[in-house]
Order: structure tokens, then C-alpha cells, then sequence
């Protein structure tokens, strides 16, 4: 199978909405030059832009008429944004998607101006697109039923290099924080299919708990696979490629995130609309405690200082901004239709 390329802003379908907030040059184009954050509204399908030097909502980038998109993803050098369309509303859970249905795609975003440039056409279901950290390739899922592959393209002029053959119903693909090697969740298999970046082969397939997510990547040399069914999450070596503790949570997670500023690991609780906060205590990851948020809390980002989070709240319609060293929400910011993925980006 090879994918189409298309470009979008070529074809002029882009609309851009920007409130008077925002900052734009004589043509119109959004200039964003301040530290922000992007968050992907599923069923309204754009995206909302929040300043983040006073955490509020001052635009909003429309896509085009792509329905649901699903996590976002910037480029190394922050100048490229990736957005999933899936067409399906994942906010009920990952699992058993990834039939024929029309308009999957991957669209190609300026960090900067809000501009559509690419649109790669694709023929399963995309739950995330993610670039290598070199931002040389850009790594595109395709959820199947019987077996799930990745698309690699370059990021030069987005064709296609080559496909890897997977298990059932892939959900997210992420790189490790150290960027040696890709981890990818078989969500219908109940695996983790562990590929090097480099030759493009797998490396191995871990077995996990019910319904894997995503292998969320951390600076503590670990992978933490969320595993929506069995209300787990699986602790993985990288280096070793072996599951080094479980946790059991007793709600269904929607996202993993690992603080290396305050050594805590943040598991979204999409059952009862919280952030729940663990520590190592005697080599065990035990709950310090929990923060409430919104209606199925989902995604989670961090400020490269420490000082804030941002949750996404599906069932809410909002973001969560919390102060990490007091473990309080501070606001809640109003975007679109359930909100599920967000990327931050600090101009330089």
C-alpha cells in the first residue's frame, strides 16, 4: 500500500479562526511566537491554541473538515505539528477500532503560523503520527483488525520508505526519551512490539496486561504502558526490553506521564475525572495522591520547569492547569468537544 500525498494549503481548504487575542502579521497568518500549547478537540475537529503565559485560549487552528482528530505531535526543531485524523470517536476506548472507513489521513501543521502543509492520505485508521528525534521521518500508524503495520515517511517531502508489519488493532507509537528504539501498542493483542528506529526490524514483543494504549516514554529510562481493560500500568525496561513492576489502579487510564523535576508518575483517571500522582516508595510505586480535573481526564503535558501540568478533560470540554509542587488545580480553561491529545510548545 502507498499513500497519497496531497497538499492541503494548495488546495485552500485550510480556515484559519483566530480570536482577537491573537497576534497576526498584515496577511493574516497566525504568529505565534509565545509559549503555547495545542490541544486537539475530537468531536468539534480543530485544534485550540492557549497562551501559555496566562493559560488562556486565544485561537483556534480549524482543520479542514477532518473529522475527529486524535494526539498531536511536534517536530525536534518545534516548527511541525502532526495531527491523526481517524474518523472515530476513540473517547470511549482504543480497542477493536481500525476498519474500512473513508477519510483517514495525517495533516501536516506550521507550529508557527497555524498553516496546513501536507495531508498524507492513508488507508486504516491512524491513531498518532509521531517524528523520529532526528525529525528526519515521521512515524504513522495503521490499525487493522487481523494485523496493524507503520508507515514511515520522510520528512523531506513526506513519501512513503517503508511499512512494518505489526500485531492487531495498533494504538500509539511512541520513541523512547533516549530515542533508541520505537514502541508500539498492540492494543487487540494485549502486546508491545519494541522496533529499532535504525534497520526499521523488531526487536521483540512484550506481552502486557488487557488493552494497551500507548508506551508513554521517560526520562527515567522506562516505557509506562497503559492498559485500558485490565486498569494497569506496565513498567518497561528499555534497555532490557522486560516488564520491571505493574501498578494497579482501579480505573481506566488514559495517559501516562513521568516528571523527572519532582520524580512522580502522573496516571490520568478517566473513570472518575482525576490525575493520580505515585512515588517509588521501597522500589514500589505507591499513590501520593490525586487531583480532581474533568469528566474523563485523558491526555497530560508538563512545563520543562516543573511547574504546571495541563490535563485534558474529554467529557468536560476543558484543560486542567495544575501546579505540580502544591498538587492543585489552579483553572480550568474552556476549548472544544472532547479534547483528548496536547503538545506544548516553547518558542526559542
Amino acid at each position: 500500500m502507498k499513500s497519497t500525498y496531497l497538499s492541503l494549503a494548495a488546495a485552500s481548504i485550510l480556515t484559519l479562526f483566530i480570536t482577537s487575542a491573537c497576534h497576526k502579521n498584515d496577511d493574516g497568518i497566525l504568529d505565534i511566537t509565545f509559549p503555547a500549547a495545542f490541544v486537539v478537540n475530537g468531536e468539534t475537529s480543530n485544534l485550540s491554541v492557549i497562551n501559555l503565559s496566562n493559560d488562556e485560549k486565544v485561537g483556534v487552528i480549524d482543520l479542514g473538515g477532518a473529522k475527529f482528530p486524535h494526539h498531536v505531535y511536534m517536530s525536534p526543531d518545534q516548527s511541525l505539528i502532526a495531527v491523526a485524523i481517524t474518523s472515530t470517536d476513540l473517547s470511549a476506548g482504543h480497542a477493536g477500532h481500525g476498519g474500512a472507513i473513508s477519510s483517514y489521513k495525517v495533516i501536516i501543521i506550521d507550529a508557527k503560523t497555524g498553516e496546513i502543509h501536507h495531508s498524507i492520505s492513508l488507508e486504516k485508521l491512524p491513531h498518532n503520527a509521531v517524528f523520529s528525534p532526528n525529525g528526519q521521518e515521521l512515524w504513522v500508524g495503521q490499525s487493522d483488525a487481523s494485523q496493524s503495520k507503520i508507515l514511515v515517511f520522510n520528512t523531506s517531502d513526506f513519501t512513503q520508505k517503508v511499512s512494518i508489519l505489526l500485531g492487531k488493532g495498533l494504538s500509539e507509537i511512541t520513541f523512547s526519551t533516549d530515542g533508541t528504539k520505537v514502541f508500539a501498542a498492540n492494543t487487540d493483542d494485549n502486546t508491545i512490539t519494541v522496533i529499532d528506529p535504525t534497520n526499521k526490524k523488531v526487536l521483540s514483543t512484550i506481552g502486557v496486561d488487557s488493552a494497551p494504549v500507548g508506551a508513554w516514554p521517560a526520562t527515567n529510562g522506562k516505557m509506562y504502558a497503559d492498559n485500558e481493560t485490565s486498569q494497569t500500568v506496565s513498567e518497561i525496561d528499555v534497555a532490557s526490553e522486560k516488564i520491571t513492576a505493574t501498578i494497579n489502579l482501579g480505573f481506566k487510564p488514559g495517559y501516562v506521564a513521568y516528571s523527572d523535576h519532582h520524580q512522580e508518575l502522573w496516571v490520568s483517571d478517566a473513570t472518575n475525572g482525576k490525575v493520580v500522582y505515585y512515588k517509588l516508595v521501597n522500589g514500589v510505586w505507591a499513590k501520593q495522591g490525586d487531583v480532581t480535573t474533568g469528566a474523563d481526564a485523558h491526555a497530560i503535558a508538563f512545563l520543562k520547569d516543573g511547574t504546571k501540568a495541563y490535563v485534558t478533560n474529554q467529557g468536560a470540554n476543558t484543560l486542567s492547569v495544575i501546579s505540580m509542587d502544591k498538587h492543585i488545580k489552579i483553572k480550568d480553561i474552556p476549548v472544544g468537544t472532547k479534547p483528548n491529545g496536547i503538545i506544548i510548545n516553547l518558542p526559542k
